[in-house]
């Protein structure tokens, strides 16, 4: 079964550029790591700056082992340092209805 991951942080003003610029650096990595099925971002339209990472993986535990790759790399601090407030993930299971 499928997880779905929902990333959310809000970036600070003076970042937006580059965070985009650095998630295309690493997005093709992510999109290549073993159990990403996909992965979207998208700005909030009512808060600038507001980024959701809309993503599909084969399961959470794929997910959790390409979150510790990605903080052994020191991604995840560069991605922190470029926003404020705390970063959010959930994860969510397809409901069959």
């Amino acid at each position: 079964m499928t997880t779905a991951v929902l990333l959310e942080i809000q970036v600070k003003p003076e970042s937006i550029e580059d965070m985009k610029a650095y998630l295309k650096e690493i997005l093709p990595d992510t999109r290549a790591y073993k159990g990403c099925q996909s992965i979207d971002i998208y700005d909030n339209l009512d808060n600038t700056g507001n980024f959701v990472f809309y993503e599909v993986w084969d399961s959470r535990q794929h997910y959790e082992k390409y979150l510790a790759w990605r903080t052994e790399t020191g991604v995840v601090d560069k991605l922190v340092g470029m926003s404020m407030g705390e970063v959010s993930i959930r994860y969510f299971d397809r409901v069959d209805a």
